[in-house]
């Protein structure tokens, strides 16, 4: 393993999950067995979720560390799954930023208020995130790594566009026109909100890779709503600003969106302008795997099982399932995974078949 700054306990130092069918693929190789985790694999699907998590409200228990960490390690548990995703969200470091946000049941993250103009910009960006105040975070991962073993942890954080999306419209968009707007509108505004962003994140990252995180994830929520020149002038560098702060670590990275099927390009250069040497690009469940190994020659993909047929009978399923791995097989790894999130109604029996018939093949 090369030089990195990552300490020799950190699980891909002392040898606990270098060798982990996850890393391997993100690395480019093609491990004895095909890897496979879900978005969202924590959480709202599982009923030991829904009751470890009565009476605490969203936030609360992300920033619990005895709770993150449980929710956490219970898909590892009971589906069998390659690697456990930090349970927590992408609006954690807004909030501990001291932003007013909250996550509304059925709705999403809300803030106290748009942030659309030029001084309500630069109210938030004189907050700083302060060491300290992660310390919620270094805890739930360093717990959950301790549980782990060989199964590597998967740190996440929110890409600085879908953040100033948020923050800009105040709450969960379709279009996300009044983002879009002041993109053009007020470019150096546009600028040090995303920037702003970028460094939350980035802190976000760092903070779960020193405490134990073997990969990260960053998670483009709305980046498909954008043109490709919106994109690679107005937020690419801040993207690659976000993922350079563990680019020392040298841990895997995976960069996900949705809609992105005419960014995929644009966003592996964020990852390689980042300096992710290992990386993998997200694909979404719109973009065939083959088509996205095309585009992105040489580059390790995850993805992309529709989740609308994870209710669908078990042979439509598993059909599905099988023509996704033999596509992923024309890209340099793959990592099978949704091609977005685990719906909340889905049955869990159906994700362990899942990851069992993964495995088999």
């Amino acid at each position: 393993m090369k030089s990195t700054t990552i300490a020799p306990t950190h699980p891909l130092a002392d040898g606990r999950t270098s060798a982990a069918p996850l890393v391997q693929a993100l690395r480019g190789d093609r491990p004895g067995r095909t890897p496979v985790w879900f978005m969202r694999q924590a959480g709202r699907s599982l009923p030991e979720y829904r009751k470890v998590r009565q009476g605490t409200d969203m936030l609360e228990a992300c920033l619990r560390p005895d709770l993150a960490s449980e929710i956490t390690l219970q898909p590892v548990r009971r589906h069998g799954v390659d690697a456990a995703v930090f349970f927590s969200d992408i609006v954690v470091p807004l909030k501990l930023a001291g932003v007013g946000v909250d996550i509304v049941p059925g709705v999403g993250p809300v803030m106290d208020q748009p942030y659309r103009t030029a001084d309500d910009v630069a109210g938030l960006v004189s907050r700083t995130l302060d060491h300290a105040a992660l310390d919620p975070i270094r805890e739930a991962v360093a717990l959950t790594v301790a549980e782990l073993g060989t199964t590597p942890l998967l740190g996440f954080g929110g890409a600085p566009f879908t953040l100033a999306a948020y923050l800009v419209e105040g709450r969960p968009s379709r279009d996300h026109l009044a983002a879009r707007t002041l993109m053009h509108a007020d470019p150096a505004t546009w600028d040090a909100l995303v920037t702003w962003t970028a460094d939350l994140t980035g802190a976000f990252l760092r903070t779960q890779v020193e405490a134990g995180a073997s990969a990260v994830q960053l998670f483009d929520s709305w980046a498909g709503s954008l043109s490709l020149a919106d994109y690679t002038s107005r937020v690419a560098p801040a993207s690659t600003r976000a993922l350079a702060y563990v680019a020392d670590t040298g841990v895997p990275g995976i960069h996900f969106g949705t809609g992105t099927g005419h960014l995929l390009p644009a966003m592996r250069s964020v990852l390689v302008s980042a300096g992710i040497t290992d990386h993998a690009v997200g694909v979404d469940y719109r973009t065939p795997l083959d088509e996205a190994a095309a585009l992105l020659p040489g580059v390790p993909l995850q993805g992309n099982i529709d989740p609308a047929l994870l209710a669908a009978p078990w042979e439509v399923l598993e059909a599905h399932v099988r023509d996704v791995v033999a596509r992923g097989r024309t890209a340099n790894g793959h990592v099978v995974n949704l091609g977005h999130g685990v719906p909340p109604d889905t049955d869990p029996a159906v994700l362990t078949r899942v990851v069992e018939l993964v495995h088999s093949l």
